[in-house]
């Protein structure tokens, strides 16, 4: 089971691809390097227009596939030389792709589909790498979400001896992954992360994203907005479940915003924050059992009044990063399709389906030899 495998992930967030270098050989996975690619404002519009029907869009999600590969070959690059490795030192990449399309339905595979965009075989081409991708449609095929499929690679690093280890993962769509000491483990999406946030900051300041959530934190929460967002109901909704642009796009938050054309910007984006805490709060709550932690990763980590308020509201817990783990927070998703890519290569199940809902464990993902 030894093993240099690169991971790549760009997620809902649209900021850019993140990958790392990851070594299997020892007790513990240890990630050699680690390495980021910005999106251009060009292709992050272009991504997200893809999210919703337009026109030519089969040509168009073409060419970005084709980008998105030309980026996660130029990731793949920065990794080789910060590990001073070869292409042919490495077994494998997991690269997830863009996800633009989600749409599973519990147990109607004729009408259930998720889509990433990606040209997996150009990544092969361009790297002399095996690459393993298309990881969601085989859990989706056999019944389930497809989604989220971080759970299992939590519970390989993260889990923790005689207690209830959770995992509270906020990219663009917040997912939580619950690991106790005994009987399956649970995860589910919980709802909005850092996207609705980035693209009100974004469309307010200019500014990519809010840093350390100085901007939320200078306004006031519109508890009626509030009210009416927490009135979605994929909220109420049980587990299994999994969300994604689909639902939580800016013309749903336009929607909940027309009766508050005279809020103050900042004030939406404290409201949008109290929206991303309280999903996530409420995802936890009732798995708290013997917990003592929460470890927070994904890009919501670094929003300081976020991780504030989510110490706030679950004092039972203690809310940490990743990194007091041995895993940044940006490291994590993309170190997880390291660890598919590596299940996949010999054969091993990827899924969860006490997680996802689907029919039963499943080997994830096609194979694009080098």
């Amino acid at each position: 089971m030894a093993g240099f495998y690169i991971g790549l992930m760009s997620g809902t967030s649209l900021d850019g691809a993140d990958g790392v270098l990851v070594d299997f050989s020892g007790p513990r996975l240890y990630v050699l390097a680690s390495a980021t690619e910005a999106f251009t404002d060009e292709f992050r519009a272009e991504l997200l227009a893809l999210n919703s029907p337009a026109h030519n869009e089969l040509h168009r999600a073409a060419l970005a596939a084709n980008q998105l590969a030309s980026i996660y070959s130029q990731v793949v690059a920065k990794l080789l030389t910060m590990a001073d490795l070869t292409a042919k030192d490495i077994t494998a990449i997991g690269a997830h792709g863009q996800t633009v399309r989600h749409q599973p339905q519990q147990h109607r595979s004729e009408t259930s589909y998720t889509l990433q965009l990606n040209n997996p075989a150009l990544l092969a081409e361009r790297t002399g790498i095996d690459v393993v991708a298309d990881f969601r449609s085989r859990d989706v095929a056999a019944g389930g979400q497809g989604a989220p499929l971080v759970p299992a690679f939590h519970h390989s690093v993260f889990e923790t001896p005689n207690a209830t280890t959770l995992v509270l993962n906020i990219g663009g769509i917040s997912n939580i992954s619950v690991l106790p000491a005994h009987g399956s483990v649970l995860g589910f999406d919980c709802g909005p992360g850092n996207a609705l946030m980035d693209a009100w900051c974004q469309k307010h300041t200019g500014q990519a994203f809010d840093n350390g959530g100085e901007w939320a934190a200078s306004g006031r929460c519109v508890d009626a907005l509030l009210a009416s967002l927490l009135d979605e109901p994929y909220f109420a909704k049980p587990p299994p479940k999994s969300t994604g642009r689909d639902l939580f796009s800016m013309d749903w938050l336009k929607a909940k915003l027309a009766p508050f054309s005279t809020a103050r910007p900042q004030d939406i984006q404290f409201t949008l924050t109290e929206l991303t805490s309280i999903a996530g709060i409420t995802g936890v709550s009732s798995y708290l059992n013997n917990s003592k932690e929460l470890v927070v990763c994904g890009g919501g980590a670094f929003n300081t009044h976020l991780m504030q308020r989510l110490q706030s509201g679950l004092p039972s817990l203690k809310v940490v990063p990743s990194s007091a783990h041995g895993l940044g927070p940006l490291q994590v998703e993309a170190a997880a399709f390291a660890w598919l890519a590596r299940q996949t290569t010999h054969r091993l199940p990827g899924n969860l389906p006490s997680v996802t809902g689907a029919g039963g464990l499943r080997v994830l993902g096609a194979v694009y030899p080098r």
